[in-house]
Parts: structure tokens; C-alpha cells; sequence
């Protein structure tokens, strides 16, 4: 039986909580307070702490000045849902997140089927193959984003009839708070079935400088590990295993740096690209430069795809290396052309390639492939691939003795694919 109390009453926010016994949770033993329901809005200051399960169900979105604090070691169940029934949290651009897990006390965000308890760092009843049990973290601020038109726009997965959708601004050292030593587990649920559009592990949409992030770890999620639009935030010390789509995914010209991460594609979670690494989509804010360094990128079973560079992506990637994949990690390099201007080549990723705005300094893979998309907009049928081109871009890059990933121990103890040896 559940008794639902307003937590406007009990703490001026404008959502709900209610108290949950054994039923809720699948016959697992009694946690020591009984777990809490999170729903709505967050509009003042609260703490999760690590004496009972919270359980996100539905949007819950922390804004009005409001923080949301999370203690070490706690545990946040999301419930499962699609569509606008999918569980997520969202730190709206007027909301702030304090979740600083440790490598003794991580915080960890699963699926109510998830069997883990309170004090424990994993549970014994999903693997990596089960995903989209539900949605994942949002963090929204208001750095700089390069959107096909503004300076700001709506994030995927959240109505447009929500204002608290939107991102970016003109703040590049916009800080949001912090999230440190954070476990994301068995999300990526389908919030639009028709557009093929599923909730990432993290979105992180024109998140700022100031904000600190290190110490992630993405798991069994059905989409994209992390995804950057736009932005400045620095991200350091990320693990991302499993996931259905691409791990690592930069859009909009974001301009921060991803320092020492390490992902495992695989077949058998579907994974599509180890990066996907586009550039502004319109022409403000389009300077923005990445920095991705200190990686790496392997495949467990041979399955998934090395990286795309598509849609004008800048910036540089530095000591980063593939393994594991089947036939080699091939790196691949979108060229466009305009139809009616005799085919000439418009910018995309070769033309960046060659101009020195693409930079690829110190990294190990099998080959570069240069290909176009021939009936799509970009690259109409009429236009063929100059055969200097594949020659030209090999040029610009070799293969080399990178080192990956700098310190692998950041990821040791505290992460579920540590735990599971899986690393």
C-alpha cells in the first residue's frame, strides 16, 4: 500500500513522495527506511540520501534555484515507461545537481528491476544486455550551443510544451555543480518510437565550465553512452560498456575537453560507433573546439564501429586508441558536395580534415575511410567521390603507438564492469 503525502507540505517542493513496502519491490528484503517516490518538480533544496531506495517516476525535473543533493552510496531506481511515460532526471538550466559518490560509496542511477540494496554496489538479477529498463540523467545549463538557428534550443526527450527543456545560453563558465563518482545503469528507454529517438545514459546540453563531472560510468544503456550539445563542460575519468548506440556522441560544437576515458563496444549490445563527432549546425556559436584525449576504444566481441566524423566536426583528438574490432578500426570521414554548383566540396568533416580544424595528433587505428551518402542531403547522387580523396586524408593522419587511456585505476572498485571484471 503506498501513502502519498505532498511534499509541498513536508518540504516546500512542488512534487511527491510516497512510502513504498515490500510488493513495490519485487519480494526483495525490506531496505532499513522504506524507499522514496520522486515525481514533478523540485522547486527548493533537497538531499537523497543513502539510507533508503529513490525511485524517479516519470519527468522530474530540479529547477526554481532549487539543488538537488545526493549523498555518497545512494541509490536511485528509475521506474520503467516509455514515451512520455519515461522516468529521467533533468537538472533544468535554474537547477543545480551536488552528487559526489566516492570509490568506496559511488552513486548509482539503475531500474527498478534492478535487485541491488541499500549498501551494495551492484545487484545479481540484469546483465549487460538489458537495457531501456528506463531513462537516464539530464543536466541542462546555459553555456554556448551552435543549434541550426538561436542560441538555444529544446533537448531531445522532453515535450515541447516544457520550458524546462531548453539549453544553452551565452555563460561558457556556467556551472551546474557537481557529479562525481556517479554509476549509470540499464537506461536508454524509447521516449519516441517513430523518430527512433531513445533517453541517453547522460545528456549533457550547453553545460559550462564550471560544473564538475569526473568519475562516470555509463552501463547497459539501449542509446548513446554520453552525449555533448554544445557547451564547455570538461569530462574526465569516463567508463561506458554496452551501450546500443554510440558511446561518446559530440554535437552542436562543443567546446570542453573528454580526458581519460575508456569504452567497450560489442555485438551483442548492438553498439554502433565508439565516437560520433559532429560540428555546429548553425552559425552562431560555430567556433566551438572539442578536445578528446588520453582513450580507449575497444570492441569485446569484434562487433560495433570504430568512429564518424560527420557534419563539419572541430577540434582534436590526441593519444586515442581502437582495438579489437573486426577487419580493424577504420576511421570514418564524411565528405558533402553541392549539386548545383558543379559538385564542389562544401565543409563537412574531409574539408576540415585537410584545413587543419580537424586534428587527429597521435593515434592508433587500422585506416581512415572517406565516404559520402549518396541520396542524402548532403551528398546528392549526381556527385561521385573524388578518388584523390581517400590519399589526401591518409596523409593528414597516422596510425602511431598511442597510449589510450592514462590511468585505467580510476575506474577500478567502484564501477559495475569493474565489479564484474569485465574490464
Amino acid at each position: 500500500m503506498k501513502k502519498i503525502l505532498s511534499l509541498a507540505a513536508a518540504f516546500g517542493a512542488m512534487f511527491y513522495l510516497s512510502s513504498c513496502g515490500d510488493d513495490d519491490n519485487g519480494g526483495v528484503t525490506p531496505n532499513p527506511v522504506a524507499d522514496t517516490v520522486l515525481t514533478g518538480y523540485i522547486k527548493s533544496d533537497m538531499t537523497l540520501t543513502n539510507d533508503k531506495i529513490w525511485v524517479i517516476d516519470g519527468r522530474v525535473f530540479v529547477t526554481n534555484g532549487a539543488k538537488l543533493t545526493i549523498e555518497e552510496g545512494t541509490i536511485i531506481k528509475g521506474k520503467e515507461g516509455k514515451g512520455s511515460a519515461a522516468s529521467a532526471l533533468t537538472i533544468a538550466r535554474d537547477g543545480l545537481i551536488d552528487a559526489e559518490g566516492t570509490a568506496e560509496n559511488p552513486i548509482i542511477f539503475t531500474a527498478m528491476t534492478d535487485n541491488i540494496k541499500v549498501g551494495q554496489k551492484r545487484g545479481t538479477n540484469l546483465e549487460v544486455t538489458d537495457n531501456q529498463q528506463w531513462g537516464g540523467v539530464v543536466i541542462l545549463g546555459s553555456a554556448p550551443i551552435s543549434p541550426s538557428a538561436g542560441t538555444s534550443a529544446q533537448i531531445e526527450g522532453v515535450s515541447a510544451s516544457e520550458p524546462l527543456g531548453q539549453y544553452g545560453g551565452d555563460k561558457p563558465d556556467d556551472n551546474q555543480g557537481v557529479f562525481k563518482y556517479v554509476s549509470i545503469r540499464h537506461g536508454g528507454t524509447t521516449i519516441d518510437a517513430a523518430k527512433g529517438n531513445d533517453i541517453n545514459g547522460l545528456t549533457l546540453g550547453g553545460v559550462g565550465s564550471g560544473t564538475q563531472i569526473s568519475h562516470v560510468e555509463i552501463f547497459a544503456n539501449f542509446d548513446d553512452g554520453i552525449e555533448f550539445f554544445g557547451g564547455t563542460v570538461n569530462v574526465s575519468d569516463v567508463l561506458i560498456y554496452g551501450v546500443g548506440d554510440d558511446a561518446l556522441d559530440v554535437d552542436q560544437a562543443y567546446a570542453g575537453t573528454i580526458d581519460n576515458f575508456m569504452i567497450y563496444t560489442a555485438s551483442s549490445t548492438d553498439s554502433d560507433e565508439g565516437l560520433e563527432i559532429d560540428g555546429p549546425e548553425g552559425p552562431e556559436n560555430s567556433e566551438g573546439k572539442f578536445t578528446i584525449k588520453n582513450g580507449t576504444i575497444t570492441s569485446v566481441d569484434g562487433g560495433g564501429s570504430a568512429a564518424d566524423f560527420k557534419s563539419e566536426p572541430q577540434g582534436t583528438v590526441s593519444n586515442v586508441k581502437w582495438e579489437g574490432f573486426d577487419g580493424g578500426a577504420t576511421l570514418q570521414i564524411r565528405a558533402s558536395f553541392n549539386a548545383d554548383d558543379n559538385c564542389a566540396a562544401e565543409t563537412d568533416a574531409y574539408t576540415n580534415l585537410i584545413d587543419g580544424v580537424l586534428v587527429f595528433n597521435n593515434v592508433k587505428f587500422d585506416a581512415f575511410k572517406v565516404y559520402d551518402e549518396d541520396g542524402k542531403d548532403e551528398n546528392p547522387d549526381e556527385c561521385d567521390l573524388p578518388i584523390d580523396y581517400q590519399a589526401n586524408a591518409e596523409d593528414m593522419a597516422t596510425s602511431s603507438e598511442a597510449t589510450g587511456a592514462t590511468d585505467a585505476t580510476a575506474f577500478n572498485s567502484w564501477t559495475i564492469s569493474s565489479i564484474l571484471d569485465l574490464l
